[in-house]
């Protein structure tokens, strides 16, 4: 009995489309450079969110820190998500 193609091989075609397309975005991106200074800001932003307001603008920080493990004993992974934000508005 024939196996049919037809339904894999539109699958294949829009994956292989994605992958292409993502392959040709990332050739073109220049490595973003790493500034010890954020680092050093992000690691040491406390967990949870804070806001803080000041003249124009607002400034907000962020960061939650996570460990997950396969089982009591089992390998685990580390996830620590930090973001800040700040936003102004000037009269112009």
């Amino acid at each position: 009995m024939p196996l049919p193609l037809a339904p894999f091989a539109g699958a294949a075609l829009r994956y292989g489309a994605v992958a292409l397309a993502v392959y040709a975005l990332r050739s073109r991106m220049s490595p973003a450079p790493r500034d010890q200074r954020v680092e050093d800001a992000l690691d040491d932003l406390d967990e949870g969110v804070g806001l803080r307001r000041d003249p124009g603008q607002v400034s907000g920080g962020a960061r939650l820190r996570r460990t997950i493990r396969l089982g009591p004993d089992g390998p685990g992974v580390e996830v620590d998500a930090t973001a800040f934000g700040r936003v102004r508005l000037r009269r112009v």
